[in-house]
């Protein structure tokens, strides 16, 4: 008598199962050191910086970092695909004379994730003060 794949294939897993003792564990995420990382820094010379990490994702990826600001500052960010087309820039706030965390989460919402990400260090008005910095995806 010829038995199913799939019956073959259940009564299997009932086996071991059956064999298991201890209590069942649920899947945990993979912690943040399993994905890719880039460092970061950009500095316009006159004292203010960004510098952190970034971390690539999938369809994302995360900045966790510090900005310093003399005068005012702030941080902007994008990640691009492989034609250079931005996928979702984001800017922090403006900071003037100070250190403060700029988390942002950058979209990537294409088919392998983003190819590159620009950090640039702009003016209370959002204008450059330095060139960007340019970080491929490892």
């Amino acid at each position: 008598m010829r038995r199913s794949a799939l019956t073959l294939f259940t009564a299997a897993g009932l086996a071991v199962s059956a064999a298991l003792t201890g209590p069942a564990v649920a899947a945990t995420p993979a912690p943040a050191s399993a994905y890719a990382t880039t460092p970061v820094h950009v500095a316009d010379g006159a004292g203010s910086y960004i510098k952190g990490t970034l971390t690539w994702y999938n369809r994302s990826a995360t900045f966790t970092g510090t900005m310093k600001s003399v005068g005012c500052r702030r941080a902007w960010y994008s990640v691009f695909d492989a034609y250079a087309n931005p996928l979702g820039p984001r800017s922090s706030s403006t900071h003037c004379n100070t250190v403060t965390a700029v988390p942002a989460t950058l979209p990537a919402n294409v088919v392998g994730g983003g190819s590159y990400v620009g950090v640039c260090l702009d003016d209370a008005q959002g204008k450059p003060v330095t060139s960007c910095g340019v970080y491929p995806r490892p």
